[in-house]
């Protein structure tokens, strides 16, 4: 019988594969910026899927200008709005924050995630002066969705990127303390990655989280488990082996989402009957083209995409059609 030969099953390229900390997820790098101070970032919850007629905009695609029929994500994306500048500075151990500039008037929903200074200092914008990098530190309003049961904000930074950095500095003091909205910070037709954290899936064996094969019927006491531990020689038991464990509730990200539109009227894209373990769509919302990481509610984080190549002009993505059927009983 002639060798076979293939991958081994699982994928290890995600290790230790455990529970996420943070329910909200975290954005570690960032693209350059443009010739224009922004914000290149922004906070959404997850509604749901349906699917769009669109004249296919891409140009490699054997259905190029044609309308073709594409899985769409909804994200319901109200504004946020800025309680802080964060300053950082960079030395010999990279970037540290060097100073916080807070906003007067903060949301007392706020305090339940953060700790709030009841006296503010008098703060100085002279130490943004040789700044290496400036983030905004956002905060969500889940109180104006009201399909998400916590009202708890959630509190992410978010880079401020492009121009000079006396132009990002003038773009700081004009956000602080106000509210942005989703298209302050996209356009339709861009391409963004998108982070979040999976559906939680608990406590599973190897055959459900690697995909090894069943044992044979002539194997005592057991089926679904792994044959072997390994060699003996080293003695202990490698990290390559498949084990039982925890599967799903990672944080992943799903680069180059095509954004497909971008609305202020929610029921434009609300099924009938609302979304499932959703509801009704009722603030701004941002449709991907695809689908995207989680369950309905979840919190996702979006940014500036940071392996698309630039300099390629994509149109606004021409939309004939999105379906507001019934996803009830799907």
């Amino acid at each position: 019988m002639p060798d076979i030969h293939r991958p081994q099953p699982g994928s290890h390229g995600y290790s230790p594969r455990k529970r996420a900390g943070p329910r909200a997820p975290r954005i570690r790098s960032w693209s350059e910026g443009g010739d224009k101070p922004k914000i290149q970032g922004f906070l959404g919850y997850k509604a749901g899927m349906t699917h769009a007629l669109i004249v296919d905009y891409r140009p490699t695609s054997t259905t190029s200008g044609r309308e073709v029929r594409m899985p769409v994500t909804i994200i319901e994306a109200p504004p946020v709005k800025i309680a802080a500048v964060r300053i950082y500075k960079r030395n010999c151990y990279g970037l540290q924050t060097a100073g916080e500039i807070w906003a007067e008037k903060l949301d007392p929903e706020l305090a339940k995630r953060v700790t709030l200074i009841k006296k503010k200092p008098e703060y100085n914008w002279d130490i943004a002066k040789d700044a290496e990098e400036l983030r905004a530190v956002v905060y969500t309003q889940p109180k104006l969705i009201s399909s998400v049961p916590k009202k708890i904000p959630d509190v992410r930074e978010m880079r401020i990127s492009g121009g000079s950095l006396d132009e990002q500095i003038a773009y700081a003091k004009t956000i602080l303390g106000k509210e942005i909205t989703i298209a302050d910070t996209v356009k339709e037709g861009d391409m963004l990655d998108v982070v979040a954290i999976t559906k939680g899936k608990g406590f599973q064996g190897v055959v459900k989280r690697f995909g090894v094969k069943l044992l044979f019927h002539k194997n005592s006491k057991h089926r679904r488990m792994i044959g072997t531990a390994g060699s003996w020689h080293p003695n202990w038991v490698q990290s390559t082996v498949p084990q039982a464990g925890q599967v799903g509730y990672h944080q992943r990200t799903e680069y180059n989402k095509r954004v497909l539109k971008i609305g202020e009227k929610g029921e434009e894209v609300t099924p009938a009957g609302g979304f499932p373990n959703y509801g009704v769509v009722h603030n701004s919302y941002i449709v991907f083209h695809g689908s995207i990481p989680g369950p309905a509610k979840r919190l996702i984080s979006m940014r500036d995409a940071v392996r698309y190549k630039r300099g390629v002009d994509v149109k606004k993505p021409e939309i004939t059609y999105i379906s507001t059927m019934s996803k009830q009983g799907v």
